[in-house]
C-alpha cells in the first residue's frame, strides 16, 4: 500500500499542541510555543492542554473531541501531542478521519503516540515519531528538537547513524519505516491501529519495563507472526530497565537478539531513538535503507 505524506509545513502556518494521554499545563509548555513560534508558526493550545482527570489530560470524550476538533479544523496545518504518558488508546477508536483524509496532516509524537503513529499508518497515512513539545529543551536535545523541524518543514532527510554494536546483523534493507514504542505495538496487536510490518524496516524503543516484561512483548511480537517478513530491525533507546529480585539474567538488547535471530534481516542496535535526549525524528512511512556493516548501523533515504 502507497503512504501519503502531508504537505510540508510553512512559515505562518497554525499548528496545534493537544494532549491525548497524559495531562500537561500551558505554562509547562511556554518554552516549546516560544520556540514554535520562533519557526514561524501560529500555535494553538487545544482543550486537552490544562485538562484534568485524575492522571489524564481530561476525561476521554474531552480528549476525543479536543484530537477531532484539530483532525478536522483544516486551518490546522500539523497536531503535536504535547507529552505521552498513557491515554491514546483509549480514545483513537472513537475518532473520525474523513476530515484528515480531505485535508491531511502531520501528527507528530513519541512513546504513547505510537498507537497515533500505528493508526495513520494503518489508513495509508505518514505521521513523525519525535520529541514531543515538553522535552523540547531537554539537555543534550537540541538535534532531536532540530530534526523534528526538518521533518515538519519537509527538509531532506539527514543520515542516521549508530555505533559498532556485537549484536548487529550485517546486511541491507530498504522498506517504509514503522513501529516505535514496544509496549503499544503489543498493546495495538489485533486491533484497528496494527500496522503491519511485512516488508517494512521496524524500529523498536521502550522505558521502564522489566526485563521479563521485554521478553514477554518480544514472544508475543514472535508468535503472533509479526517479525516473519520483516525487512530489517533497528533497536533504539531501552532506557531505565528493570529487574526483579531474582535477575532476568540477560540485558533488554539481548533478548531482542533472541527473537531477531530466529530470521535472517539485518538488525542494528543502539540507533538514537526513544526516551533519550537524543531522540532523532523518524518520519513512520517513509521509505529508507537501512545498512548495517562492521561500522554500524546507517538510515538512509
Amino acid at each position: 500500500m502507497s503512504v501519503i505524506f502531508p504537505p510540508a509545513l510553512r512559515a505562518g502556518q497554525r499548528v496545534a499542541l493537544v494532549s491525548p494521554a497524559r495531562k500537561i499545563s500551558a505554562a509547562e509548555l511556554a518554552p516549546a510555543i516560544a520556540t514554535l513560534e520562533s519557526w514561524g508558526l501560529e500555535v494553538v493550545l487545544g482543550d486537552s492542554i490544562a485538562g484534568d482527570f485524575h492522571q489524564f489530560a481530561g476525561p476521554d470524550d474531552l480528549r476525543r473531541a479536543d484530537f477531532q476538533q484539530q483532525l478536522d479544523d483544516p486551518g490546522i496545518r500539523a497536531i503535536l501531542c504535547a507529552r505521552g504518558g498513557y491515554g491514546t488508546a483509549r480514545i483513537v477508536d472513537g475518532l473520525d478521519f474523513a476530515g484528515f483524509r480531505a485535508a491531511p496532516k502531520w501528527v507528530a509524537g513519541f512513546s504513547d503516540i505510537t498507537v497515533l503513529n500505528s493508526h495513520l499508518l494503518a489508513l495509508g497515512y505518514a505521521s513523525i515519531h519525535g520529541v514531543m513539545p515538553v522535552l523540547f529543551h531537554q539537555e543534550g536535545g537540541e538535534l532531536a528538537l532540530e530534526t523534528l523541524r526538518r521533518a515538519l518543514f519537509g527538509e531532506a532527510f539527514q543520515p542516521m547513524t549508530a555505533p559498532a554494536h556485537a549484536l548487529n546483523r550485517p546486511g541491507t534493507a530498504t522498506g517504509a519505516l514503522v513501529g516505535g514504542n514496544l509496549s503499544l505495538l503489543q498493546t495495538i496487536t489485533g486491533t484497528a491501529s496494527q500496522a503491519g510490518f511485512a516488508g517494512r524496516i521496524l524500529f523498536l524503543e521502550d522505558l521502564d519495563e522489566y526485563l521479563y516484561h521485554v521478553d514477554r512483548m518480544m514472544l508475543h511480537l514472535h508468535r503472533s507472526g509479526q517479525l516473519a517478513g520483516l525487512a530489517g530491525l533497528v533497536v533504539g533507546h531501552f532506557s531505565q530497565m528493570r529487574d526483579n529480585a531474582i535477575p532476568f539474567g540477560v540485558t533488554a538488547q539481548e533478548i531482542i537478539d533472541r527473537y531477531a535471530r530466529l530470521y535472517d534481516f539485518p538488525v542494528a542496535y543502539n540507533f538514537p531513538v526513544g526516551h533519550e535526549a537524543d531522540n532523532l525524528a523518524l518520519v513512520v512511512g517513509q521509505t529508507v535503507t537501512l545498512t548495517v556493516d562492521e561500522a554500524g548501523g546507517r538510515l538512509t533515504v
